[in-house]
């Protein structure tokens, strides 16, 4: 987990992650998606910025999204506010995004995500700092990764311009953490206690690690994830209730 990765300073400052298992070869603002090649995810860090304003997953530090609903029958919150925070992975300075689950009114998971926009518009996940949680004592750090790390790699967590049929990683640490995504359509509809929406984004999402567990998420443009529903595994169901600013 602590291993790093060697650097390659290649006309200026490039980072190139090299996998040999399934998945694409992604370039910042490139196309993330099939399973035919190794996925080579190559980063340059001056084509970031930590100002994440895709129309689809905008992070506005000082933003706090409240979620409420169930999870195997049991009440969850989920609360995911965006910090003015900032953690440098590889080059990469990436916004920290505070994310916190309550069952039955009880902190149960913890976790710090990091995030970056390319120059093209997509939406990079760099890793999170996950923990769960029992009477307030950690109890799991399972699913935590830093790309860099033990041969971890970054994913898109959100594309610039989403096509309908192409799947890309959100992440990707082998054998760890290899969520994946697939968009379903782009003009979807629903109502959540926050409000209705139209022309959402609805993708499906899921882990080989996990075969079977899927659920489907809806993006409403210039607000973000407004809904998730799991279609394959125990029930889950999550809705946007209120955003907070500033």
């Amino acid at each position: 987990m602590e291993r790093n990765l060697v650097l390659s300073a290649i006309a200026g400052v490039v980072i190139t992650l090299v996998a040999g298992c399934g998945g694409s070869s992604d370039e910042v603002g490139g196309s993330a998606g099939t399973t035919q090649q190794a996925y080579t995810p190559r980063i340059k860090p001056a084509s970031f910025t930590t100002r994440i304003d895709n129309r689809y997953f905008p992070l506005k530090p000082g933003t706090t999204f409240a979620y409420q609903g169930k999870s195997q029958n049991a009440p969850e919150r989920d609360v995911m506010a965006v910090t003015h925070r900032t953690k440098q992975i590889m080059g990469v300075k990436c916004v920290v995004v505070d994310d916190r689950v309550f069952e039955n009114g009880k902190l149960t998971e913890q976790t710090y995500d990091w995030y970056a926009q390319d120059k093209k518009g997509n939406v990079w996940y760099f890793g999170e700092d996950s923990r769960e949680l029992k009477n307030g004592k950690v109890t799991s750090t399972k699913g935590s990764w830093e790309t860099g790390k033990d041969g971890a790699k970054p994913g898109i967590i959100m594309q610039a311009h989403p096509k309908v049929g192409k799947s890309y990683h959100q992440e990707y640490y082998k054998g760890k953490a290899e969520d994946m995504a697939r968009t379903l359509k782009l003009n979807g509809s629903t109502s959540v206690p926050y409000g209705s929406f139209k022309h959402v984004l609805v993708t499906r999402e899921w882990s080989p690690l996990e075969p079977n567990v899927a659920e489907h998420k809806y993006y409403a443009p210039g607000v973000g994830d407004i809904l998730e529903v799991t279609t394959k595994g125990p029930p889950e169901r999550l809705k946007l209730v209120s955003v907070r600013h500033g």
